[in-house]
């Protein structure tokens, strides 16, 4: 079965609610493709932009917290009461599922980390990403003395770290719509770890992007090794833009996902 045939055959007649999480200086815009591909296999999707993020029109001040940067994704969780979603975290997206789990973890239907920071239940929330392996940040430009502290990912980082197997026409989309963001690494660290009963709880599948150079797949299999997950996937062909080089695949697992545990 080709990889573009695998949503159709994943869709049921039930509509399972999906709700789809960008990463760091992006916004709801970079699942364009895998929404629409789950949309016509019957799932009801959302891709909220994170707090000044997308066509979000707020500032990085406005968002002094990790919390406030996520609220819209909590919102989404708080605002129906008849059903349990499915979270898609991507990248530092990862970071913001495992927050809406720990808070709401009787929303939460499965959480799903494609080639995402996934934090366990035994060290600070911020380890995950501590432990990223050193990486060549090239152009891109961070500024500590921000509130919260800023990155901007550079276009040359993009291109050659994230974007290197993605349609150019999406790299050109990104460079219209990337936004300055933050990892919140300061004001995560004054939590206490995410609990075992809550977030821990909560059924956990990892999609492994094996051509991903920034969060290469040693760093993604040793975060896997770290949490129980429920279920492990791998793209071959995708890199970390997963839902934009691989959308009919990654779509395809997501389907299947949701009709699996929602």
């Amino acid at each position: 079965m080709s990889p573009s045939s695998s949503v159709p055959a994943a869709a049921t007649a039930t509509s399972k609610r999906i709700i789809l999480v960008h990463g760091t200086g992006h916004g709801g815009w970079c699942w364009y493709k895998v929404a629409t591909l789950l949309r016509a296999a019957g799932h009801r999707v959302d891709a909220p932009d994170l707090v000044a993020s997308g066509a979000d029109a707020r500032t990085l001040r406005d968002a002094p917290t990790f919390e406030d940067y996520s609220r819209p994704l909590l919102d989404a969780l708080r605002g129906h009461d008849d059903d349990r979603a499915v979270l898609v975290g991507h990248s530092f997206g990862g970071m913001s599922v495992a927050l809406a789990a720990e808070e709401l973890p009787e929303k939460v239907a499965a959480a799903v980390f494609v080639t995402a920071f996934m934090p366990d239940c035994a060290r600070p929330r911020t380890r995950a990403i501590e432990d990223l392996p050193p990486l060549d940040w090239m152009d891109s430009v961070t500024d500590d003395g921000h509130a919260p502290p800023s990155v901007f990912l550079g276009p040359e980082f993009l291109r050659r770290q994230l974007y290197q197997l993605t349609p150019e026409e999406d790299y050109t989309l990104s460079q219209t719509l990337a936004r300055v963001s933050s990892y919140y690494v300061a004001d995560q660290q004054r939590r206490p770890p995410f609990s075992a009963d809550r977030y821990g709880a909560v059924a956990k599948v990892y999609v492994v992007a094996k051509q991903d150079l920034a969060m290469i797949e040693e760093y993604q299999r040793k975060m896997i090794a770290s949490i129980p997950v429920a279920e492990v996937r791998e793209m071959e062909h995708a890199d970390h833009m997963a839902m934009l080089s691989a959308p009919e695949e990654l779509a395809g697992h997501l389907a299947d996902i949701a009709n699996t545990y929602a």
